[in-house]
């Protein structure tokens, strides 16, 4: 019997239309002989729905297609299955399934937010968990994080938006004692390079940051690495056994790599997100990296490091700056859940893009095992003997044999 894999696509996030065209890039490669593959598509405003139809990527250049003949439902467990069933008067279930699979990118969903409601419905899902899922989103977090283990970074400082719109001379300020220019400017929450701005004065800076606090309420200005080289490299596992892939590195058009490089470029030419675009597959990079093998260990080293530190599963894409003049590395971030799941960096080692798919699922069920064994509650009711009063029974009069008590 195959295994019904719920694959989760879309969501509030800026990154929505990034997370269509991973998921059905992944979609189309999952071994058919092994799993039912069904789409689940969370729209903008939150909605999901299911259906076939949401396999084809032309079916999103016109939302009408997605409501006309995609099923509007919500995912629940019900008598020991995990249903999608359809919403309003005439509730039915489409069907169940097996495993959650969120291919998620951004604010709402990759952040923890979605592996929480899946989690707490108790259904297996590939990829970090809650706690690495939050940690993976929120780059101050990450930073602090990575400090404690004393992984190597850049320089950094981090500020809310009410601290900065109250009073942005101290922020300024103190960015130019502890920093030096050029900085980058970065919104602490979002992905894909969206509201990230190079900054080389303070006048670059105001404009930066007022852009990326359209994005977010949490911001990090950190110093630029000078004769930058961008690496990067993808980790499989977790944190009790990981891999690494080849290490690709990034050539972007611009001091950073831009959301246009990442999504809306093939083989350099710009184009319609839906209909040229390949994901990060599209993206340009040499593959291996042009650095040495002492670097490279380094690498493998700080990433493998890095996944444990933070207990991130299944497939992460780790990116680093690497300083050629002083041959120094430091890692940058963290992706838990990758642009296109980063398999272009498995190719090169012979790992085709249907054996990693058929990898993270067997991660993710060995993790859930894991977690059921685990003690989350207690036989015992603490309020079986528990006496709440005369003026706190109003609301059980009507409860037939409590006589007073809650049980």
């Amino acid at each position: 019997m195959k295994i019904k894999v719920g694959v989760i696509f879309g969501g509030e996030s800026v990154e929505h239309e990034v997370s269509i065209i991973s998921a059905i890039q992944a979609m189309h490669k999952m071994d058919n002989e092994k799993y039912d593959i069904i789409p689940i598509y969370i729209t903008k405003d939150r909605e999901w729905y299911t259906g076939e139809v949401l396999k084809d990527i032309e079916t999103f250049r016109d939302m009408d297609l997605v409501k006309r003949y995609a099923k509007n439902v919500v995912l629940y467990y019900r008598k020991g299955n995990f249903v999608l069933q359809t919403k309003g008067f005439f509730k039915r279930i489409v069907t169940d399934i097996d495993i959650a699979f969120p291919i998620v990118h951004g604010t709402n969903v990759e952040d923890g937010v979605l592996q929480g409601y899946l989690q707490s419905i108790g259904i297996p899902f590939v990829g970090s968990d809650v706690y690495a899922s939050v940690v993976g989103q929120d780059k101050v977090y990450m930073k602090n994080i990575f400090a404690q283990e004393k992984l190597p970074m850049c320089p950094y400082l981090w500020f809310y938006d009410s601290e900065y719109l109250e009073d942005n001379s101290k922020i300024l300020e103190k960015v130019s004692k502890e920093l030096k220019y050029p900085v980058i400017v970065k919104p602490a929450t979002l992905g894909s390079s969206i509201g990230i701005h190079p900054a080389k004065d303070e006048k670059e800076l105001v404009e930066g940051i007022d852009d990326a606090i359209k994005y977010d309420h949490k911001i990090i200005v950190e110093e630029m690495v000078q004769h930058l080289t961008e690496v990067n490299i993808s980790v499989l596992g977790n944190y009790e056994n990981a891999t690494t892939s080849e290490i690709e590195e990034v050539i972007p058009e611009k001091d950073f790599l831009t959301f246009e490089d990442k999504y809306l470029s093939s083989n350099g030419k710009k184009g319609s997100k839906f209909k040229s675009s390949k994901g990060m597959v599209s993206t340009n990079r040499l593959i291996p990296a042009s650095i040495s093998d002492k670097l490279k260990d380094e690498v493998r080293k700080v990433a493998i490091d890095a996944n444990r530190a933070l207990g991130s599963s299944g497939v992460s894409r780790i990116d680093f700056l690497v300083d050629n003049k002083a041959k120094k590395v430091y890692i940058n971030e963290i992706n838990s859940i990758p642009g296109s799941l980063a398999f272009y960096l498995w190719d090169p080692l012979g790992k085709d893009y249907t054996t990693l798919l058929d990898e993270m699922i067997n991660i993710a069920v060995k993790d859930y095992k894991k977690r059921v064994s685990k003690t989350h509650s207690f036989e015992s009711n603490i309020l079986s003997g528990y006496h709440a009063g005369s003026k706190g029974l109003k609301g059980a009069k009507g409860v037939k044999g409590t006589k007073g008590k809650l049980y």
